[in-house]
């Protein structure tokens, strides 16, 4: 195989790789917001006088592990309006009709 086949090859393995990893942490994240719309139902957050707080609402910078995508997906519905956070810093559903 000629050097511009393997560098080309290479190229296009690394593009696979990429994208791959893109698309792991999108399903993630896709499931990160349908658990926490499901633990907010649960627990009936629905407005500001019934809140929850989210053990996971704030990032833990010692946690060893796992990455945990819940704060990114928690952070994201907040900026689309989806959850509303109350004074006191608890989450609760904004949209009911999810």
């Amino acid at each position: 195989m000629s050097e511009t086949v393997q560098i080309i090859m290479g190229i296009g393995a690394m593009l696979i790789v990429i994208i791959l990893t893109r698309r792991f942490h999108a399903w993630k994240i896709k499931k990160a917001y349908l658990l926490i719309i499901e633990d907010l139902k649960a627990h009936g957050a629905v407005d500001p006088q019934s809140a929850v707080d989210l053990p996971y609402g704030r990032r833990n910078v010692l946690k060893i592990g796992l990455k945990d995508h819940r704060p990114t997906a928690l952070k994201s519905l907040v900026l689309d309006k989806i959850v509303g956070i109350s004074e006191d810093g608890k989450y609760y559903l904004l949209v009911k009709t999810l």
